[in-house]
């Protein structure tokens, strides 16, 4: 398994427009990319940072390349509405060592 860890400042106010953009491109992600899914947390200084998980790097890559485009413009449009701050590459990359999530 491989994870991609990525990070957005959101404008004030947009918060929910964001998560909901966010799991629904998500969901969007995941059917037509192959991903695994993605949890989304908030850190103590206010940033999301979304953790999303995929079968192997290669899956992740190529959906990366294609710039994870989906087809819902109005959920592309909220997402990217939303967001004040963001790099253009994920903070992490990893591979998956052990995994003992009790929950799947």
């Amino acid at each position: 398994m491989f994870v991609a860890v990525y990070w957005w400042r959101v404008h004030p106010g947009k918060e929910e427009q964001f998560r909901a953009a966010w799991r629904r491109g998500t969901e969007l992600i995941t059917a037509k990319y192959g991903s695994l899914g993605s949890r989304l947390h908030r850190d103590r200084d206010g940033r999301f940072i979304g953790v999303a998980e995929w079968p192997d790097e290669a899956t992740w890559r190529a959906a990366f390349d294609a710039k994870m485009v989906y087809d819902d413009p109005a959920t592309r449009a909220a997402f990217v509405d939303a967001i004040a701050e963001a790099p253009r590459e994920p903070l992490l990359l990893m591979d998956v060592t052990d995994d003992l999530y009790t929950h799947r």
